[in-house]
Protein backbone atom coordinates (compact mmCIF):
# COMPACT_ATOMS: atom_id res chain seq x y z
CA UNK A 1 0.00 0.00 0.00
CA UNK A 2 1.14 3.34 -1.04
CA UNK A 3 1.53 6.48 1.54
CA UNK A 4 0.69 9.83 0.05
CA UNK A 5 0.71 12.31 2.88
CA UNK A 6 -0.07 16.63 1.96
CA UNK A 7 2.41 18.67 4.75
CA UNK A 8 3.26 22.27 5.27
CA UNK A 9 6.46 23.66 3.87
CA UNK A 10 8.99 24.96 7.20
CA UNK A 11 7.48 28.06 7.30
CA UNK A 12 3.64 27.09 6.38
CA UNK A 13 3.46 29.44 3.73
CA UNK A 14 2.97 26.09 1.04
CA UNK A 15 1.76 22.83 0.97
CA UNK A 16 4.11 19.46 0.12
CA UNK A 17 2.12 16.41 -1.86
CA UNK A 18 4.59 13.75 -1.02
CA UNK A 19 4.98 9.83 -2.07
CA UNK A 20 6.12 7.50 0.80
CA UNK A 21 7.47 10.57 2.39
CA UNK A 22 10.28 10.77 0.25
CA UNK A 23 11.21 13.61 -1.93
CA UNK A 24 7.92 16.35 -2.30
CA UNK A 25 6.31 15.91 -5.93
CA UNK A 26 5.12 19.47 -5.85
CA UNK A 27 4.88 22.91 -3.97
CA UNK A 28 0.92 24.05 -3.91
CA UNK A 29 0.37 27.61 -2.48
CA UNK A 30 -3.44 26.64 -1.18
CA UNK A 31 -3.94 23.53 0.66
CA UNK A 32 -6.87 22.87 -1.00
CA UNK A 33 -5.12 22.68 -3.94
CA UNK A 34 -2.12 19.87 -2.45
CA UNK A 35 -5.18 17.62 -1.22
CA UNK A 36 -6.51 17.64 -4.63
CA UNK A 37 -3.76 16.64 -6.00
CA UNK A 38 -3.35 13.68 -3.49
CA UNK A 39 -7.07 12.42 -3.64
CA UNK A 40 -6.55 12.37 -7.02
CA UNK A 41 -2.80 10.14 -7.28
CA UNK A 42 -4.04 8.15 -4.09
CA UNK A 43 -7.31 7.04 -6.17
CA UNK A 44 -5.75 6.04 -8.96
CA UNK A 45 -2.99 3.81 -6.96
CA UNK A 46 -5.34 1.99 -4.94
CA UNK A 47 -4.46 0.31 -2.27
CA UNK A 48 -3.43 3.67 -0.97
CA UNK A 49 -3.54 6.20 1.94
CA UNK A 50 -3.92 9.56 2.14
CA UNK A 51 -2.54 11.22 5.18
CA UNK A 52 -3.36 15.24 5.83
CA UNK A 53 -0.86 16.80 8.24
CA UNK A 54 -1.14 19.99 10.10
CA UNK A 55 1.83 22.67 10.79
CA UNK A 56 2.61 20.23 13.92
CA UNK A 57 3.08 17.50 11.38
CA UNK A 58 0.47 15.73 13.11
CA UNK A 59 -2.33 13.53 11.04
CA UNK A 60 -5.61 16.12 11.16
CA UNK A 61 -7.19 13.44 8.66
CA UNK A 62 -6.62 10.31 7.35
CA UNK A 63 -8.52 8.44 3.74
CA UNK A 64 -7.98 5.23 1.98
CA UNK A 65 -8.43 4.42 -1.39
Amino acid sequence: MKEYSVTPNKNAEGWYVKIEDVAPTDLYSKKDDAIAEAEKLASNDTPSRLMILDENHEIVEEKKY
